[in-house]
């Protein structure tokens, strides 16, 4: 089974982060028509994962992985290209987080109608609905089993 590209923020080339924001563009600012800029000051930190998988036209699925401000790990920015979806990557992608980081507590901002799937994973509801980008979020986290 292939295996995603897994590469910190201090390790990518300026093709990766052209192809990472490539496919971060098209799904939410063309598709979800998200109202907030994407760059935020994140991806090259060396703090930051970046997990994808790809084809001859680029990322096909896409995660990041960051230690926040706050010290804790935070997951964001999953998106599949839409040609791609229904082949379960993006849960592959979630599975190699867990597997590195899934003895600490994770935290992320769910697209509301994303909560039944990230609760697959352990992930439960710890705040108030927000929006965000012009999109309902929801607050959720996953404890540390250590």
């Amino acid at each position: 089974m292939e295996q995603p590209r897994v590469v910190t923020g201090d390790q990518l080339t300026a093709a990766d982060v052209y192809a990472i924001w490539q496919i971060r563009d098209l799904v939410f600012a063309v598709e979800q028509r998200c109202d907030e800029p994407d760059v935020d000051g994140v991806d090259l930190l060396p703090t930051t994962t970046h997990l994808w998988f790809a084809d001859d036209d680029g990322p096909t699925s896409y995660l990041r992985c960051y230690v926040g401000a706050d010290r804790t790990r935070r997951v964001g920015r999953v998106c599949t290209r839409a040609d791609a979806r229904g082949q379960g990557l993006s849960s592959r992608l979630m599975d190699v987080v867990l597997d590195r980081w899934g003895d600490e507590r994770i935290d992320l901002g769910a697209q509301a109608y994303l909560h039944d799937w990230y609760a697959g994973f352990g992930f439960a509801r710890s705040g108030e609905d927000y929006r965000e980008a012009g999109i309902d979020h929801i607050p959720m986290s996953r404890p540390a089993t250590r």
